[in-house]
């Protein structure tokens, strides 16, 4: 293996920093089998950055960060930072081969490492891991058919199921989960599951943690707790847990959702019921559960682009007082970035739901076309930043993922192109995650 070892000094009002800075038009390129060492050096990519079967390895003992305008794509990178220290994600990353973890932390700080579909994590330990404080998730595609003790991606989920889960998504974070009203906690690991087939698994799930990871907790009262919408909390005890060896195991579980671990003493409660949102090609649907009411008057819907300015939607009226939980539905027929809905009592007190970030967009701001696609297909997207950026995946119809690309989004509409030529005529999903969290699937069928 070829080692290459960079050392670029920046100087600035009498500080010295360290960067590898790969300028618009510019192209840097490993080629073979070789080892790039970075050592307190940051890596700022806006030209092209391609590593091909090589790897990257982040060492030193000070803090290094990941930045830059356009993708970020590795085979394999090591994380090799002594003394704590670690790599801080500055945007999205994307990894085809592997992360390996020698010593230190990669934090992902708000941002996303994308394992596609055949990258994993390798040798985490309590001093050298992923953490996310301030959020971001690992992610990672594959398919699971009936799966036994399956650990994706080596993330420390393991999943067992009597059903075909078919195309799967995963995603781990690093915060501890509250409650709507932000009461409760949990530890500092959380899994989102999200398989095409989601009712009657008959499934298990473990989940291992670090001692780092508790958040105070006591190991020996966690019990696995779930959310369809991250709001509202079940918690379901265990089927068997193992402090020494940090995992906790439950079993019969009918579907996957929203995962932690939490005491009793520590529950994530019910505030309101089950809230969440669906798109429709003519708005969005806002649904809402309440689990008992008690001289409740009215729902008023409210949307918002910012979070600061909130207008009314509609309202709905409420049932009064009932002991048995209650749905709700409205429509809105414009597309706002977020949405939650305000409970108001005959006294004239109220309560607010969540806030729910809205993945919905209107017809002008996303668009697949032709469909049936024989080709070429295009892909029109909107972007509201120009260091937005975006993964595309292509499934077959048994969940299989058959193409993926990441392109970089310029401010305002962008023109995508994906080759479907090379395909099989059939039924395909098209999937589509932004860099803000949005996400969009579409059925395509190909000529």
């Amino acid at each position: 293996m070829k080692t290459i070892l960079l050392l670029l000094l920046l100087f600035s009002r009498g500080t010295i920093s360290a960067q590898l800075t790969i300028t618009p038009g510019a192209d840097f390129h490993l080629s073979g089998n070789a080892l790039l060492t970075l050592r307190d050096i940051d890596l700022v990519n806006n030209g092209s950055f391609t590593t091909g079967n090589s790897m990257v390895s982040f060492s030193g003992n000070s803090t290094s960060a990941i930045s830059g305008t356009q993708p970020v794509q590795f085979y394999e990178t090591e994380i090799n930072k002594t003394s704590g220290g670690s790599v801080s994600l500055q945007r999205m990353i994307g990894v085809t081969q592997r992360i390996l973890f020698t010593s230190g932390f990669l934090d992902l700080d708000g941002f996303d490492a994308d394992l596609g579909t055949t990258a994993y994590l390798d040798g985490e330990a309590e001093t050298s891991r992923i953490i996310g404080p301030n959020g971001g998730q690992v992610l990672f595609s594959t398919s699971l058919n009936a799966p036994a003790a399956a650990n994706p991606a080596n993330m420390g989920a393991i999943i067992t199921s009597s059903q075909n889960l078919g195309a799967t998504i995963i995603r781990r974070g690093h915060q501890s989960q509250t409650n709507g009203s932000g009461a409760g906690a949990s530890i500092n690991r959380y899994y989102e599951i999200l398989p095409a087939n989601n009712s009657a698994l008959n499934a298990s799930l473990r989940i291992q943690y670090f001692d780092a990871e508790l958040n105070g907790l006591n190991e020996n009262d966690l019990g696995l707790v779930k959310s369809p919408d991250n709001i509202n909390w079940q918690h379901l005890g265990y089927t068997s847990r193992d402090g020494g060896a940090n995992f906790l195991e439950k079993a019969g579980l009918s579907n996957f959702y929203r995962s932690t671990l939490s005491t009793t003493a520590n529950a994530l409660p019910l505030v309101w019921g089950a809230f969440s949102m669906r798109c429709e090609t003519n708005g969005v649907t806002v649904q809402w559960q309440t689990l008992q009411e008690f001289n409740t008057a009215l729902f008023i819907i409210q949307r918002s682009n910012d979070g600061i300015q909130w207008t009314d939607a509609g309202k709905i009226p409420a049932a009064g007082n009932s002991s048995v939980n209650l749905n709700y539905h409205f429509n809105d027929a414009q597309f706002a970035k977020m949405y939650r809905v305000v409970q108001t009592d005959i006294d004239g007190s109220s309560s607010f739901s969540a806030v729910l970030q809205s993945a919905c967009t209107s017809a002008g701001n996303f668009k697949a076309y032709p469909n049936p696609v024989k080709n070429m297909l295009m892909v029109l997207v909107d972007a509201t930043s120009s260091q937005a950026f975006m993964v595309i995946r292509v499934f077959d119809a048994k969940g299989a993922q058959v193409q993926r690309q990441i392109e970089a989004l310029r401010k305002g509409s962008n023109h995508l192109q994906v080759n479907m030529n090379g395909l099989a005529k059939g039924s395909y999903w098209l999937q589509l995650h932004w860099s803000d969290g949005r996400q969009k699937t579409v059925r395509l069928e190909k000529q």
